[in-house]
């Protein structure tokens, strides 16, 4: 919970002080943005230490007018990663009746550079995964239904309970996907991003641009056919 003071007013979006929250994660100010700095410290940190396996980003989020719950993801240039950052939703898709698999998306809009995703998925390197995870105020439709299920605080901990089982399948799956990886292409070399932060153990394969990306969407191959 990175927006203690702006919920307790009421706020879904902005901070105590007007902040959207989820827009100032390229340089969040102590004074003005006191969580997402904290946090940022504490995952550069973690990702430093040579004995934390820093492996998974989720940021969640409510969506005001979407149904469903669904993911965001990255774009990348290295196909292989992209392929991979495909599988956990695609598994938390079989395990969650209200996840909405179709409606997720992997882009690197302009508007969302100072999200959380979009400055982790550049800034840790290729062993780790950056979402965000949507869920409808509203409510969700069951695949091969038409009759909208509104969500109840049950059933948004059911998702999260189903988000858990995921982790618990994606871990399980992860050896066969080692065994079936495929190469890894050359990379185009890219410019350095134009933010900064403290020394990390080794940079990023590939980054998400910030600066001059158009609104971008990919569709992708379907990960299902890793296994």
């Amino acid at each position: 919970m990175l927006n203690p003071d702006g919920v307790y007013l009421g706020n879904y979006r902005c901070s105590l002080m007007g902040f959207d929250l989820n827009r100032h994660w390229l340089d969040p100010s102590p004074w003005a943005h006191p969580t997402l700095h904290g946090v940022k410290q504490l995952i550069i940190q973690m990702y430093n230490d040579p004995k934390t396996s820093l492996e998974f980003y989720i940021d969640i989020h409510a969506h005001s007018t979407m149904m469903n719950g669904f993911m965001y993801g990255n774009i990348f240039e290295d196909e292989e990663r992209f392929q991979r950052q495909a599988i956990f939703p695609k598994l938390l898709c079989q395990n969650a009746e209200d996840f909405s698999y179709s409606s997720t998306s992997f882009n690197r809009d302009a508007v969302k550079a100072g999200t959380g995703r979009r400055f982790l998925g550049g800034l840790l390197d290729h062993t780790s995964y950056c979402y965000t995870l949507e869920v409808s105020f509203y409510s969700y439709i069951i695949s091969g239904t038409t009759a909208a299920v509104p969500y109840t605080e049950e059933a948004y901990m059911k998702l999260g309970r189903n988000v858990a089982r995921t982790f618990l399948d994606y871990y399980r799956l992860n050896s066969m996907v080692e065994k079936v990886a495929i190469p890894m292409p050359r990379l185009r070399k890219e410019k350095s991003p134009s933010y900064k932060h403290p020394l990390l153990r080794g940079p990023a394969s590939n980054y998400p641009s910030s600066k001059g990306d158009k609104k971008n969407s990919v569709n992708h191959k379907d990960p299902s056919t890793l296994f």
